[in-house]
């Protein structure tokens, strides 16, 4: 059914807009915590809103029946990619960091093509990727390949989010899902914290902004692209994912009064043009693809 297509697409642009606003307050904590301390606190908080929001405690009588193969790889997937991102965070310029971070999505929408009208799609969103990242500041000199390489790995994360997010969404287990997966993630990074950095962890004035990034840059983002992933295939899911960095694009311009080069733009119209083909691509289709 079309409709559901759309409604799909609308939860990811919700996610996206809730993560990019998240992203201004976890740089103001990032100035006085190590990036680990952020993720740490950000997931604990986490865990807690989605137990409590979706009750996942009614999940426990059927633990020993859940597929615990991909739930683990799920599991595995959001605790890493949160790691490596913030990890690129503190060692790169943000451009820089999200748009290589950009490239597993979009290489598994690429191996995801199975009609060359596809493809269009893919390879338009890559352009307007490569238009987007400010490219030239990988010549300065405080450049870091290690940050390089962990935001290339936080991407290789996502695509396997996205991935095994599918085969979670369709357990037919709700929320519960995530639930189970920031749990897991915040009880293996929380002892790790306490003894790298305990006094960042318990320190109760950082909780209050941990606690907002947990909101707006887990709960909700991380809910809402469980939803979506149930009716979008993965060529959808990572071609659409371009649209959060034009999204954080448009937002600097509108809130912040930041100038958008022309190829900026160029890049803008090449991302909303594949998200709006592949939008449509997919309300043509029933169902999404189950591999």
């Amino acid at each position: 059914m079309p409709n559901t297509q759309f409604i799909a697409v609308l939860y990811m642009i919700m996610s996206m807009v809730s993560y990019q606003i998240s992203a201004s307050f976890a740089k103001q904590l990032m100035t006085v915590l190590d990036p680990f301390s952020v993720v740490t606190l950000r997931l604990c908080f986490a865990a807690i809103m989605i137990i409590v929001m979706f009750r996942s405690w009614k999940i426990l009588k059927r633990l020993p029946y859940l597929q615990w193969r991909h739930l683990l790889l799920y599991s595995a997937s959001v605790c890493l990619m949160n790691v490596l991102f913030y990890a690129s965070l503190g060692r790169l310029p943000q451009g820089i960091a999200v748009g290589l971070e950009f490239l597993g999505p979009l290489a598994l929408a690429l191996l995801s093509v199975q009609r060359r009208s596809d493809l269009v799609w893919v390879l338009l969103a890559i352009a307007g990727i490569a238009l987007m990242v400010p490219w030239q500041q990988a010549t300065e000199h405080n450049f870091s390949f290690l940050g390089a390489a962990f935001a290339l790995g936080a991407g290789c994360c996502w695509a396997s989010y996205i991935y095994f997010g599918q085969k979670v969404a369709r357990q037919n287990i709700g929320m519960h899902g995530l639930s189970i997966a920031i749990s897991l993630s915040a009880a293996v990074l929380l002892p790790i914290s306490l003894w790298h950095n305990p006094d960042a962890v318990l320190n109760t004035q950082y909780w209050k902004p941990a606690l907002l990034i947990a909101l707006l840059a887990t709960a909700i983002p991380y809910a809402l692209d469980l939803l979506a992933l149930r009716q979008l295939s993965k060529l959808s899911y990572g071609t659409l994912s371009s649209l959060s960095p034009a999204i954080a694009a448009i937002a600097g311009m509108l809130l912040l009064k930041e100038h958008i080069t022309f190829w900026q733009s160029l890049a803008l119209l090449c991302i909303m043009t594949a998200s709006v083909g592949v939008t449509f691509r997919a309300a043509r289709k029933p169902a999404p693809e189950t591999s």
